[in-house]
Order: C-alpha cells, then sequence, then structure tokens
C-alpha cells in the first residue's frame, strides 16, 4: 500500500487510491471511487462510488462527495462544504437513476460550509467564498459570493482578488502573471491554461508527465526567465525521469 490509511478509515474493496494519498480518521471511500496521487481525505470525509479525483485534491474535514462528481487536479474543498446530487429530493421518491454530477475544474477553491447544487460545473481557478450556496455555473478564475452565490470578481491561481487598471490588466501580487478578461471570459496571459501546475508549486520531477504538460512547463520557465523569477534559461525536459 502506498498510501496511508488512518486505522478508523474504511476503504471499501475496489476502490482506487493514488501513492501519496492520505486517508484520515472515520473517512469512507466507497467501492468504485477513483482517488488520484498526493490527495487528502480529511476526517469524517465521504467519497462515493463513481467519484473521480484528480492528483494533489484536498477535501477537508465532514465534506461527503457523492456519486458522479468529478473533481480535477489541485481542487480545494473546504471544512464542510456540500455538494448535492438531486435537485428536488423526497425521502418517498427514489430518484437513484436521476442523479446529476458537479464537475470542479483543475485548481478550484470552494470555501468552508459553501454548497454546490448540482448539476453546475465550477470553473479553472474559480474561488467560492466560505458559506456561498452555488445554483449555477461559475467561470474559471471567478470569485462568487453569497446566497445565491453572485460574481464578485476575478481571482488568480495563487487566490489572490485581482483590480484592473486602466487598460483592463490585472497582475497577481503574488506570482506577477498578467490576466486579462477577453470576450468575457478572464485568460491568464503568460501561462498555457492546461498547465497542470506552475513549477514552482511542486517540484517533482520523477512524475509521470506528457509532452504536451512538458511544453506547459517550458512555458513557465520562459516566463520566469524574462520576469526575474529565475536567473538562467531551464530545459523542462531535461528534468524529467525517462
Amino acid at each position: 500500500m502506498n498510501f496511508y490509511q488512518h486505522p478508523t478509515a474504511v476503504i471499501d474493496p475496489g476502490a482506487s487510491i493514488g501513492a501519496g494519498s492520505k486517508v484520515w480518521h472515520f473517512a469512507h471511500v466507497c467501492s468504485g471511487a477513483e482517488i488520484g496521487k498526493d490527495c487528502i481525505l480529511g476526517q469524517n470525509t465521504f467519497i462515493a462510488d463513481n467519484v473521480r479525483l484528480g492528483d494533489h485534491v484536498k477535501v477537508q474535514n465532514n465534506v461527503s462527495i457523492y456519486a458522479g462528481t468529478i473533481v480535477e487536479d489541485d481542487v480545494f474543498l473546504g471544512p464542510s462544504a456540500v455538494l448535492t446530487n438531486v435537485t428536488n429530493p423526497r425521502s418517498q421518491i427514489n430518484r437513484h437513476a436521476l442523479y446529476e454530477s458537479i464537475l470542479l475544474r483543475r485548481g478550484a477553491t470552494v470555501g468552508a460550509n459553501a454548497t454546490i447544487v448540482c448539476g453546475v460545473t465550477i470553473g479553472r481557478y474559480a474561488f467560492i467564498a466560505a458559506g456561498s450556496t452555488v445554483t449555477r455555473d461559475v467561470p474559471d478564475y471567478a470569485l462568487v459570493a453569497g446566497c445565491p452565490a453572485r460574481f464578485s470578481g476575478w481571482m488568480s491561481r495563487h487566490g489572490h482578488r485581482m483590480e484592473p487598471d486602466s487598460s483592463g490588466l490585472m497582475t497577481c501580487p503574488e506570482s506577477g502573471l498578467r490576466y486579462r478578461v477577453i470576450d468575457g471570459h478572464c485568460r491568464c496571459l503568460d501561462l498555457d491554461e492546461e498547465a497542470v501546475r506552475e513549477m514552482y508549486d511542486y517540484y517533482d520531477f520523477s512524475l509521470d508527465i506528457s509532452e504536451d504538460d512538458i511544453d506547459g512547463f517550458q512555458k513557465t520557465a520562459d516566463f520566469m526567465l524574462e520576469s526575474g523569477m529565475i536567473d538562467e534559461a531551464l530545459d523542462v525536459n531535461s528534468l524529467f525521469i525517462k
């Protein structure tokens, strides 16, 4: 077993859990669930069958993820966040065949005690404020808050609210990465939208990385050189174990 399972955790036969993941106190992972690498399942979490979690997902205490939910890489689910799977539940009516899915795209954050109503997609690096109730799709990088949740601004990949300058350009105060709203969609100007992880967030060059991912890392390295984050050019391809 190449992951950690607390003695009180229950992992049903047929569940798949990636290397380096940790399943903590009283968690329950059902048969058919797929958990990626280096995930954290906090105390009293529940992962149903037919749930897929990507790599580096953090599920904090008291979160239940129900059948059909897809959680991409690097998603954060705060304590006691709620994900539903039926729009109109009734105790006396069986709606197992009518479960609706939720898609949490790469890098999204769901704050503590937030509720995500089924049938929605949370965009890449979107940020759901604590206590919010989400009833509709949330765009990439959007910050939403309230009940029901409403658009409140744009968030960088590093989790900072950004304000546009006079030209509409937004800059993350932590990373220096630049963003702009194009045709109503917020886009990072300096990184490929599908880059798996910024290199300066996670240096694990033994991972099984595709050629497309390496191209994304190389773009990051080139930008880091141009912006002064590193002093010398870097050949990313040479860093990965073949």
